[in-house]
């Protein structure tokens, strides 16, 4: 598994393996892996389907969570229940997890010395702490994630230049942002609150409400009654 982490010739992704055999060997639901960018936000690598992917854009769409708080500290965050944590800490994201199931949550930033790369995700229903051997052997996987990252190759160039070589899966949310900092006339990292809090207000994820900034359904144009819209979103029921 370690090995083929690796991508293969001719792959577009830059993470190889199956990340559903990945989770089933550690022993749990789901798993994620995220590349922090050079605006300090993360970009989906890797995951499996469903919940972890939930997990992943409810983070990116709230900003909070056991994601960001390891791209911040750089160190590890092991919740064994989400029901025990203060609800302060992550006040939104808690009962958005609770009511996809999710009962524990394991998050290892992907980091050489204080500098973290990334995060590798794994989540669970049932609330518990992960044995020692499995901790170690998710370490291993973070490791050589790590290794994935800092590897030179056709994919991970591609990655770089944010071109069509690459897979990324929130590469709209980085062009509204731009598009609402222009619009609005304020800095990028408002741009992403405002987006942020588009999202959140109207049940959409970050990459929904970004989709309809792109294609000009939704315009942050500097207006006392909020942002402007075409009528055409995406906005869910």
């Amino acid at each position: 598994m370690l090995r083929s982490l690796q991508p293969a010739a001719g792959d577009r992704g830059l993470i190889g393996a199956d990340p559903e055999l990945c989770a089933q060997l550690l022993g749990v639901d789901g798993i994620a892996a995220c590349a922090t960018t050079a605006d300090s936000q993360s970009e989906l690598l890797w995951c499996t389907e469903g919940t972890s992917t939930w997990l992943e854009d409810l983070q990116f769409t709230l900003g909070q969570g056991p994601g960001p708080e390891v791209m911040v500290t750089c160190a590890p965050v092991l919740v064994p229940d989400l029901s025990r944590v203060a609800a302060g800490r992550w006040p939104v994201l808690l009962p958005e997890a609770a009511a996809l199931g999710i009962g524990a949550v394991f998050c290892l930033p992907l980091h050489v010395g204080s500098a973290c790369l990334g995060t590798l995700t794994l989540q669970r229903a049932v609330p518990g702490p992960l044995p020692d051997e499995t901790l170690t052997d998710a370490w291993l996987v973070a490791n050589a994630l790590t290794a994935v990252l800092l590897h030179g190759g056709p994919q991970r160039d591609a990655f770089a230049r944010a071109d069509s070589g690459s897979e990324l899966y929130r590469a709209v949310a980085h062009q509204a942002t731009g598009m609402i900092s222009v619009q609005a006339g304020v800095p990028l990292a408002r741009a992403l609150l405002l987006l942020r809090g588009y999202a959140y207000g109207h049940g959409q994820s970050l990459v929904e409400a970004a989709e309809d900034v792109v294609a000009r359904r939704l315009s942050f144009r500097n207006d006392e009654n909020g942002p402007e819209t075409s009528g055409e979103g995406t906005e869910r029921p």
